[in-house]
């Protein structure tokens, strides 16, 4: 949880690039993420140091070499604890001539830390603000690894708080929803192909820990933790930066976060390689024939990108697999063919689990369009029973372009501190949408008029267009209102004539007199 005063230091980092000409969000956030790594590598060899020194022995994991680096300066020199002691004219020179070549080059022989930072480079030319934010960002506490989430956390909130490339981050409390419905076990492999800034990885990671503290104890669950479990893609190489540090920060050693076109690109090395795949992918319209991935459209012929997705996790899912995906209310109720094949696909071929319908709001102020989280299981051979549908109508912000929280901190989000009264609850589904989700056999008795309710799949079959949409199944409940027949309004209305031209006659009589 951080504090306000570590929110304070960030505003004011924040603040910083702004006033020193750093205006892109997404650019900040970039600069940000290459200082924060630097700063990483040193605290890395730095606790190797303490260990060697405390224990003997010699230092296993060195980052910075002994003597100089090929410009003839002192790898001492790159180290984050060096350099931040430097003047600004130096320290610059130090960190643009020397760090980030240093930086590219660990991305060149492969290092894990070094991966994604193959073109990084310095995005500010004015020596004083690198001064000013490195002494900021050193003066932030950032020694265990939740505060390190946290407060990266809270930079990549000020992407979307400014309005900019917000569409890279799905709220977190929607992505908290869906990681606990699909309560990640420590034998899943977990893979969200539209990755952006790995949310829906670190949640799950974050979920893991919590739930199930034993596995980082056991040497093989928690090797798989660090290296096998999480997959990430994305065509975008700054949201892999800021993705593979959300990761490392929140303590993945070496995930997986690569550069992929989920769309373009075959996928015959990873069919069936995950067991669990949550995802907010981008929904951008269509795509031509000739750059689309040739065995999704195997699977769904269409050209339009909301079907391919659900295709390419279908493609990826192991039998056995399960996927909490966001996707427009247009794939539960469109007409074409190829809406009609993958709807028919989900119910028959495989196991549709739930509908959940998101309001309108809830990705505001950066799109209005009306969503649904699907719930389904790979199979290959149907078992789609009854399917859950719910009615999400409160999410615990306003649905307006502001966003603003309606309840405190402590009863927003799936998994509040606090339970909620009847009221609250009509400010925040969530928690009833996951208390509702873990005991299903009692959601069978409850009414089409509920707030959420079962439809069997012989029902959804019959439609003929396996149509999805909640507001196909729901019943509206009636209330019988008795009016007054017209002969009794008439009489009414002639009665109230007459005593107005009786009031008139006594007015007039008075006058007269």
């Amino acid at each position: 949880m951080l504090t306000g005063p570590i929110r304070s230091q960030i505003d004011q980092i924040w603040n910083a690039f702004w006033s020193g000409g750093v205006s892109n969000p997404l650019s900040v956030i970039e600069q940000l993420t290459f200082l924060m790594f630097i700063k990483r590598l040193d605290d890395i060899q730095t606790a190797e140091e303490a260990k060697v020194e405390m224990l003997g022995g010699t230092l296993d994991r060195r980052i910075f070499p002994e003597g100089d680096d090929p410009k003839n300066e002192p790898y001492a020199n790159l180290r984050w604890s060096r350099f931040k002691s430097f003047e600004a004219r130096e320290m610059m020179r130090i960190v643009d001539e020397h760090v980030f070549p240093f930086l590219r080059e660990l991305g060149e022989t492969g290092s894990s830390y070094g991966t994604h930072m193959k073109d990084a480079r310095l995005g500010f030319s004015n020596p004083n603000l690198l001064a000013k934010v490195v002494q900021m960002l050193d003066e932030i506490p950032m020694d265990d690894r939740d505060t390190k989430g946290d407060v990266y956390e809270y930079m990549l909130g000020k992407i979307a708080s400014a309005g900019t490339n917000g569409q890279f981050r799905t709220p977190r409390h929607i992505i908290g929803l869906m990681v606990h419905l699909m309560a990640p076990t420590p034998t899943d492999t977990i893979c969200d192909p539209a990755a952006g800034t790995c949310g829906f990885l670190v949640a799950a990671g974050e979920y893991l820990r919590d739930t199930h503290p034993q596995m980082m104890r056991n040497a093989e669950s928690r090797a798989h933790f660090h290296n096998g479990m999480f997959h990430g893609f994305d065509f975008d190489s700054t949201m892999l930066r800021i993705g593979a540090m959300n990761m490392t920060l929140h303590g993945v050693d070496n995930p997986d976060i690569t550069y992929r076109d989920s769309l373009a690109e075959e996928h015959n090395a990873d069919a069936g390689a995950y067991s669990l795949i949550l995802a907010n992918p981008p929904f951008a319209g269509s795509l031509d024939y000739d750059t689309t991935a040739k065995d999704l459209l195997k699977i769904v012929k269409t050209k339009k990108t909301e079907l391919l997705f659900i295709a390419l996790f279908l493609r990826l899912m192991r039998t056995g697999g399960r996927a909490a995906v966001v996707v427009p209310d247009g794939v539960l109720f469109g007409s074409s063919t190829a809406h009609k094949d993958i709807r028919r696909m989900l119910v028959e071929d495989h196991k549709l689990d739930a509908i959940i319908k998101l309001p309108s709001g809830v990705f505001r102020p950066y799109a209005g369009v009306s969503c649904a989280i699907v719930i389904f299981t790979k199979t290959g051979i149907g078992g789609t029973g009854d399917v859950w549908f719910y009615d999400m109508t409160a999410d615990g912000m306003s649905l307006d372009d502001k966003r603003t929280p309606l309840l405190d901190e402590a009863k927003l989000g799936a998994k509040p501190s606090e339970p909620l009264t009847e009221e609250e609850h009509a400010k925040n589904n969530l928690p009833d949408i996951l208390a509702r989700w873990n005991a299903l056999a009692d959601e069978a008795a409850r009414p089409r008029t509920a707030q959420s309710f079962m439809v069997p799949a012989a029902e959804i079959i019959a439609s003929g267009t396996w149509d999805l949409s909640l507001n196909r199944y729901r019943e509206i409940e009636h209330v019988e209102v008795i009016h007054q027949s017209p002969a009794e309004i008439i009489a009414e209305l002639r009665a109230i004539e007459a005593e107005i031209a009786e009031g008139l006659d006594r007015l007039e009589g008075m006058l007269a007199e």
